[in-house]
């Protein structure tokens, strides 16, 4: 193929219910959304980062920003673009994962749409459909959690995770397992909020057979995930420190981790999240993949991804609906717990025209 040029689309969507974790509280979502034309066809990536740099140092107009200046140039003039070439060629710009991933993902839709397969068909989906848990928020009370997580296990939720803070932690834990017992399979996710010197306290979560702890401590801290793991009967799970393949083998060689939270935008794409996933498969790691509010673009993608043999574990690929009133995408909808994987060209999904531009807040046409 060859690129012709790239559109980058604004978009505002307004969340359901504010959405807050240990890192602040978000109201909407200020999303970037990318465009590949080429000479073949065209495809839609989605850049998953937030509008601040809190849960990792992207952000929305920085990620515009090294999109148009650099990253979109460095694939102009080649006859011969394809989706395996697009990391390669954009290595030399350091960092900027989500950016990069959005770009790829933008070229593979176009690459798989003008050939006929799948998003799923092409990372080695195993499955038809996938297994959904909800990600709750920080509650404003223990009784507003109970009726909050009561509602998706009505809706059929397979797996309820908590976003945890020092303070709200394991009274919120209890609380869950008391109401609805030992059955519900539940987990809990800090998003670096605590330290190595918290491992008396973090125990504590011990007796409440967690299928895991996510990112406990700062993502740079692999070496006191290795410590607190060995005072902690809960799995450790790794998300914000986990930014490649190769980060993914030094965790798990290390011992900081026993579970490995697969995220695309964080690891620069769905190429190198299949590569996270073959390497956590080798090593005897369970991997599920977390979510960053996609619309239905990047939900479909990451439920193609889910689908990969080594996804054991419910991940982050809630319905639609758990987020947004109205999607950008015909929705994502729960049944029996599960998320069908799209078996059309591409994402197997596509923007319904009058919604996107009832939301789009700017576009930018960059031609090559």
């Amino acid at each position: 193929m060859k690129l012709v040029g790239v559109e980058l689309r604004r978009i505002g969507l307004p969340l359901l219910a504010p959405f807050r974790t240990s890192f602040g509280t978000q109201t909407a979502r200020d999303i970037l959304l990318v465009r590949a034309v080429t000479d073949e066809a065209e495809g839609w990536g989605e850049c998953v980062a937030m509008s601040d740099p809190l849960y990792s140092s992207e952000y929305v107009d920085a990620a515009a920003d090294v999109l148009r200046r650099f990253l979109i140039p460095a694939l102009g003039g080649r006859p011969d673009l394809e989706a395996q070439t697009v990391a390669p060629a954009l290595a030399p710009i350091k960092g900027h994962r989500m950016a990069k991933a959005a770009l790829e993902m933008a070229v593979l839709d176009a690459e798989l749409r003008a050939a006929g397969r799948s998003f799923a068909r092409e990372l080695g989906a195993v499955h038809d459909r996938v297994p959904c848990g909800v990600s709750v928020g920080i509650a404003a009370s223990v009784p507003a959690l109970l009726d909050e997580v009561s509602g998706y296990l009505d809706a059929g939720y397979l797996r309820i995770k908590l976003k945890i803070e020092p303070g709200w932690d394991v009274e919120p834990v209890r609380a869950v397992r008391e109401r609805f017992g030992d059955d519900v399979l539940l987990q809990v996710d800090a998003n670096t909020a605590y330290t190595v010197a918290d491992a008396r306290h973090l125990a504590q979560l011990d007796p409440f057979d967690l299928l895991l702890i996510e990112q406990p401590l700062d993502e740079e801290d692999l070496l006191g995930h290795v410590e607190l793991a060995k005072h902690l009967r809960t799995p450790v799970c790794l998300d914000e420190s986990i930014v490649s393949a190769q980060s993914a083998a030094a965790a798990i060689s290390l011992g900081a981790c026993s579970v490995v939270n697969v995220k695309p935008g964080r690891v620069g794409g769905y190429l190198e999240a299949r590569r996270v996933h073959d390497v956590c498969r080798a090593h005897g790691i369970p991997v599920w993949c977390g979510g960053m509010l996609e619309t239905g673009l990047g939900r479909a993608a990451n439920v193609a991804l889910a689908a990969l043999p080594g996804f054991t574990l419910p991940g982050d690929t809630s319905a639609s609906d758990r987020y947004y009133g109205s999607d950008v995408t015909a929705p994502f909808v729960l049944v029996e717990g599960h998320l069908d994987v799209p078996t059309g060209a591409g994402l197997g999904v596509e923007p319904l025209p009058d919604r996107l531009a009832e939301v789009t807040t700017s576009t930018e046409w960059l031609p090559l």
